[in-house]
């Protein structure tokens, strides 16, 4: 309808003798939807905001960014170097590079951004960094507190996009809201929470990552940015026109997509997983055996043949099945076995009638089982309740809106949840079992005095890369030891676009879709 509405504007135009601008007939728009894992982002703050969207890799540009092949490519830093003993790192910056309000990046915009991140949720990733030392305009040496061999992994997170200084404080905690000012392709057009994000292309820009084939300027001269909850909305819309590509499809709808003639479909290595957390600070899951009865409830092949048509993996542990760290040791992944799930649940008091129910001290064993408006997430969770039902676990499904529903599990009050997450390293498992991150993200509300420790050692007492992979392969058996949470499903990242409208590359530079893969899109005229 969009395409209808702008030629009828032409026309109108012309018919009362007028002359539309050029640019306006040329304008290269194009709609995309996002992932349901990025939606509901409050703002576009990296510094401070705990969800950050591709709105936000495209607003702010990185010192170096991370390609498909898990290898780092310079962005504004051109190249850098670390000190034997891991201690210090010197950082070359990009010349002529300037942020959207013609402020200037340099040396001082890296001591200026490290600081900020202290007292936010964010701080763990600059948390090795002990001071920022300017060697001159276009040099940084960051001097270390410890041996950090995950640094250039942080400094390529969406959560490192760096703003401008001057846009940042003038702002304060308004920032991300209304103004959102950093070096990357595109600008900040408008932005409503849940809805959209309006990005339209920075002309000036030259300074690509060597991750992507273009430079600069982004062929996309607008680009609107959708949050669709609904994957059946989402796919009617690409069907009728009303977007040109839908980022991360989910499975069970991928079939509905091949049937369009219009649509491409391109596939990536998978980016996360599905998972339930248990709130282990709740009746009856601070019992150890209920968490575990719990966990062997879920049956992941069934989800993955059945739900997901076969595509992606069956999940046993916490992390993507390409991180070394996800290696356990196989006595502590976690599997379906329902009969040992009922003798766990026997052992702990809970007596099963002749209906299967369950009920301990005349108390049903009935939970909450919380999930988000996704179409995906609501067929997952209507799945796992009758799984939980097969071994005697009545779970009630509360469905919260997406964009509100983290706000819900910091009240703490959840029993069971469905959800997942999209990272390639295996620090996530601090972001979402750390006990300083009570309710949300650590959903789970899980605080161990051993995991803390084995979590710190992980991720401060790691030397090398490969001591680092050593501890947090340890920590992540403790983690899976206990039970705060059930593996689910490991899904494949898909993007579907319309042929007819936009030129996709055929291999997607990075881990996932991202800035790099936008500046090397084209619009079809």
């Amino acid at each position: 309808m969009k395409w209808e509405f702008k030629g009828a504007m032409v026309a109108l135009t012309l018919a009362c003798g007028g002359m539309m601008p050029a640019s306006a007939l040329m304008a290269a728009e194009a709609v995309f939807v996002l992932p349901s894992s990025e939606a509901g982002a409050p703002n576009h703050d990296p510094i401070r905001s705990t969800l950050v969207t591709l709105a936000d890799a495209l607003i702010y540009d990185r010192l170096v960014v991370q390609g498909a092949d898990q290898g780092f490519y310079p962005h504004l830093a051109t190249s850098w170097e670390s000190s034997a003993d891991g201690l210090s790192w010197t950082f070359h910056l990009k010349d002529g590079v300037k942020f959207h309000d013609g402020e200037p990046f340099n040396a001082k915009t890296i001591a200026w951004w490290i600081p900020k991140f202290a007292g936010t949720e964010n701080e763990y990733l600059v948390a090795a960094i002990d001071k920022v030392e300017v060697v001159d305009d276009l040099t940084v040496r960051f001097v270390m507190k410890h041996p950090d061999a995950n640094m250039l992994y942080n400094l390529s997170s969406g959560f490192m996009g760096i703003p401008s200084p001057k846009a940042y404080d003038a702002e304060g905690t308004n920032y991300g809201v209304t103004v959102a000012v950093g070096t990357g392709p595109y600008k900040l057009e408008s932005f409503t929470t849940g809805v959209e994000s309006v990005l339209v292309k920075n002309d000036e820009y030259t300074w690509g990552s060597a991750a992507s084939e273009n430079k600069g300027p982004a062929k996309i001269d607008r680009l609107t940015l959708r949050e669709i909850a609904d994957s059946s909305t989402s796919f009617l819309e690409l069907k009728t026109g009303g977007v040109d590509a839908v980022i991360d499809v989910p499975s069970d709808i991928l079939p509905q997509y091949q049937t369009l003639e219009t649509a491409t479909v391109q596939s990536m290595p998978g980016f996360g997983t599905f998972y339930m957390p248990i709130n282990t600070t709740v009746e009856p899951f601070t019992d150890l055996k209920v968490r575990k009865a719990t966990a062997l409830a879920v049956n992941q092949q069934e989800i993955l043949d059945k739900l997901f048509g076969g595509k992606g993996l069956a999940a046993h542990n916490f992390l993507i099945a390409s991180l070394p760290e996800s290696k356990v040791d196989p006595k502590f992944n976690i599997s379906y076995d329902p009969e040992q799930a009922k003798a766990l649940l026997e052992e702990a008091g809970w007596k099963a009638a002749a209906d299967g129910s369950r009920s301990k001290d005349g108390k049903p064993l009935t939970v909450t089982l919380w999930t988000q408006s996704d179409t995906e997430f609501k067929r997952l969770t209507e799945v796992i309740q009758a799984q939980l039902k097969a071994v005697g676990i009545n779970a009630e499904i509360t469905v919260f809106d997406t964009s509100s529903i983290r706000a819900e599990y910091k009240k703490g009050t959840q029993q069971l949840a469905v959800r997942s997450y999209g990272w390639n390293n295996a620090d996530i498992l601090d972001w979402f079992f750390s006990g300083e991150r009570l309710g949300y993200p650590n959903v789970s509300m899980w605080k161990d005095p051993k995991a803390e420790e084995l979590r710190v050692k992980a991720l401060t007492g790691s030397k090398t890369p490969e001591e680092r992979v050593a501890n947090f392969k340890t920590y992540h058996e403790y983690v899976l030891s206990q039970y705060p949470f059930a593996p689910i499903y490991e899904p494949v990242q898909t993007l579907v676009f319309n042929k007819d409208r936009v030129v996709v590359p055929a291999t997607i530079n990075g881990p996932q879709f991202s800035a790099q893969s936008v500046l090397d899109i084209e619009v079809k005229e």
